[in-house]
């Protein structure tokens, strides 16, 4: 590129309010780099200015930033390990539990968790708060259409009972399961975290962050857990000293507060 990329990290913040520096620069960089390639544009200030002018290309950028793969149940034996041992252990100490999905993308996983806890207790009872700084995959978590592949690792019971197929390809997920939801767009970089959770999932997101940016999201999740709350992270993102960031290892995956 012919221009500074410190000076176009600066200008992205301005217009989107994600920070550049937290993310792994050489990872991110290419990333963007490609995808100023795919739209012809020879410099950073170039393609700043198309973001500026073009609504469909600057929702394009920020759904590419932000990452989104997800999935229904995916590793199902974490999910397993949630079912069989850490919400009952949660559920024995309040009933009603406050449960956050952070970085939710397109909503398999908060959607995921309410069809787990229908097994505790009914519906009526359920509401999980699911964030993203994605307002693009908020709006299809809303809508909820989701392709056949994503549900490939979901237990059949609840494809049979919470979902309509729409074609070979295409699946509803039921209005009762998104009444369930209340999604809302976030930043976890620089947003007010909820308050006196019991359960907070983020997975498969923060492996993107820099250490530094890592570790004071994981200080901000531990102030938002209750006491005794779990954090439920992704595959490839044990906590290496969990003690330093307020946290003890519960299970494979599982933090809990300390």
């Amino acid at each position: 590129m012919t221009d500074s990329y410190e000076n176009f990290k600066e200008k992205v913040f301005t217009l989107t309010k994600i920070d550049l520096n937290a993310y792994k620069e050489r990872q991110m960089k290419r990333r963007i780099d490609s995808l100023i390639g795919k739209h012809k544009k020879d410099s950073y200030t170039d393609y700043i200015d198309l973001l500026k002018k073009d609504k469909e290309r600057f929702d394009e950028f920020v759904n590419y930033l932000t990452i989104n793969v997800s999935e229904f149940y995916r590793n199902p034996e974490q999910w397993q390990l949630l079912e069989k041992e850490i919400l009952p252990l949660l559920l024995a100490n309040s009933p009603n539990i406050k449960i956050w999905s952070a970085a939710c993308s397109t909503g398999d996983e908060p959607y995921s968790l309410v069809m787990l806890l229908s097994k505790f207790m009914p519906l009526s009872k359920i509401k999980i708060i699911a964030t993203d700084i994605d307002r693009q995959v908020l709006d299809k978590a809303r809508m909820g259409l989701y392709n056949v592949k994503s549900l490939k690792a979901l237990p059949q019971e609840y494809i049979n009972k919470y979902f309509t197929k729409i074609n070979d390809t295409t699946y509803q997920i039921s209005d009762s399961i998104k009444a369930c939801v209340d999604f809302k767009e976030h930043n976890l970089l620089k947003d007010t975290y909820p308050s006196n959770c019991d359960l907070i999932v983020c997975r498969n997101v923060l492996i993107y962050f820099t250490e530094e940016a890592k570790e004071g999201i994981y200080r901000r999740f531990n102030a938002a857990l209750k006491k005794e709350g779990i954090l439920f992270v992704g595959s490839t993102e044990q906590i290496i000293q969990p003690a330093s960031v307020g946290f003890a290892s519960s299970k494979s995956f599982f933090y809990k507060k300390i």
